[in-house]
């Protein structure tokens, strides 16, 4: 009986600010995150593993964490270098199964870029992924990634060379 009224008072007290910012913060970007990061890793269990794990580690740093300019890129990064760490445990292969949650296209053109996409390899995929398929500039991939500007540069001219040679 003394742990109902417990659990009654402690439902009934407001939820505090930074519990309450986090979780807004947690439902709007979750997705946001783990879609390029499943298209990146070709993995999407990986990438939910990975997601979840960013997130129960940005909630423990929200104090600081919410300061960043870009939240999702802090979590997208500490994912990507988890999901990465995760790999080399296990010395899993890079491209598993194809993310049923995440729609295949139907149109010929966008199944051969798809295909394409997938034969770069990990570091360069994430920075294609996040450059055009998230639109982000040059300097967020730099900080996400935690690399350098002008190694973005590099790996996307690589990476695009490599792209167009696949498709053509």
């Amino acid at each position: 009986m003394m742990e109902d009224v417990a659990t009654d008072a402690a439902r009934s007290r407001p939820m505090p600010v930074r519990h309450a910012e986090f979780d807004a913060f947690y439902r709007t970007q979750w997705l946001e995150v783990y879609r390029p990061l499943a298209i990146t890793l070709h993995d999407p269990d990986l990438a939910r593993e990975a997601v979840d794990e960013a997130m129960i580690r940005a909630f423990g740093r929200w104090r600081r964490v919410r300061t960043y300019h870009n939240q999702a890129g802090w979590v997208y990064r500490v994912a990507f270098n988890w999901a990465v760490s995760q790999l080399r445990k296990t010395d899993r292969e890079v491209q598993g199964a194809d993310p049923v949650d995440l729609p295949r296209p139907d149109a010929a053109p966008a199944v051969e870029l798809y295909d394409a996409l997938l034969q770069l390899d990990l570091k360069h995929r994430s920075v294609v992924v996040l450059r055009y398929l998230l639109d982000w500039p040059e300097d967020e991939i730099a900080r996400a990634l935690g690399i350098a500007r002008g190694t973005v540069k590099s790996r996307l001219s690589r990476a695009m060379t490599k792209l167009r040679k696949e498709l053509s």
